[in-house]
């Protein structure tokens, strides 16, 4: 039986430069003009040993729409901790998909 998994999500903080890009002010920009929050979320996953894991799972990951950025903690042999980082949340079912698709088994907890 399985169970369902814990999402983490919290929004990042969103920086702006006062003054522009030169501190000049001809290039400011607002929160308005800023991109979105990012939202972060994330995942165990079973079956990852080494760094070609680490890429492909990452690789599968990327591929997803909205996805800004995939980090891995790796634990070889054990449950390595995925961390996505995405313009919006992600779907369960994309992620699963994804991780399987690179060959490993997303932690339903």
């Amino acid at each position: 039986m399985q169970q369902p998994i814990e999402i983490l999500s919290s929004p990042a903080d969103v920086d702006t430069q006062a003054g522009g890009c030169c501190g000049g002010g001809a290039c400011s920009t607002s929160s308005a003009d800023t991109a979105a929050a990012t939202s972060t979320q994330s995942f165990e996953v079973d079956g990852m040993t080494c760094g070609h894991c680490v890429s492909s799972v990452t690789e599968e990951l990327s591929g997803l729409a909205g996805v800004e950025g995939v980090d891995v903690q790796l634990v070889a042999g054990g449950r390595s901790t995925v961390t996505v980082a995405a313009d919006a949340p992600l779907r369960l079912d994309d992620v699963r998909a994804a991780v399987s698709e690179a060959g490993y088994t997303l932690v339903e907890r």
